[in-house]
């Protein structure tokens, strides 16, 4: 698997800039390989990175597998109950043209400020909020 410093950061800076707007918090878990359905393999991850633990169930996790060219978003039941439920596919379809080329860090950075600008609209920053969850990419096998 390879993923660039250049790309990393890229995608850390994302986050960072959208979690600046809402009181959601955005994960990226990066992988090789994935058995089964993307989304499957997400909701796994989501509980065993701790983000079904927020106060406002609003984690969001974009899971990509980029030898298998899989790749998911999912969020958790607060921002579910509010976003429309073709919201995911949208930005996923988005991401697409991006991650065909390659560009990786440009494909999930544009996922991530789109879910930020979405979750501004339902989870707005509190002046009192505090980053539950690292802005760190996570990596699997």
């Amino acid at each position: 698997m390879h993923i660039s410093q250049e790309q990393q950061a890229e995608i850390i800076q994302a986050i960072k800039e959208a979690e600046l707007g809402t009181s959601g918090e955005i994960r990226v878990h990066i992988e090789s390989h994935c058995e089964g359905h993307p989304i499957e393999r997400s909701k796994v991850l989501f509980f065993q990175l701790g983000m079904n633990q927020t106060d406002l169930q609003n984690g969001v996790l974009v899971y990509l597998a980029i030898k298998d060219r899989k790749y998911a978003i999912i969020g958790d039941k607060g921002i579910d109950a509010r976003v429309d439920p073709e919201f995911w596919e949208t930005i996923r379809d988005e991401m697409r043209p991006y991650l065909a080329k390659n560009e990786i860090g440009a494909g999930l950075a544009w996922g991530v400020r789109r879910i930020g600008e979405v979750l501004n609209r339902y989870f707005p920053y509190q002046k009192d909020d505090i980053n539950e969850l690292t802005d760190e990419l996570s990596f699997g096998a």
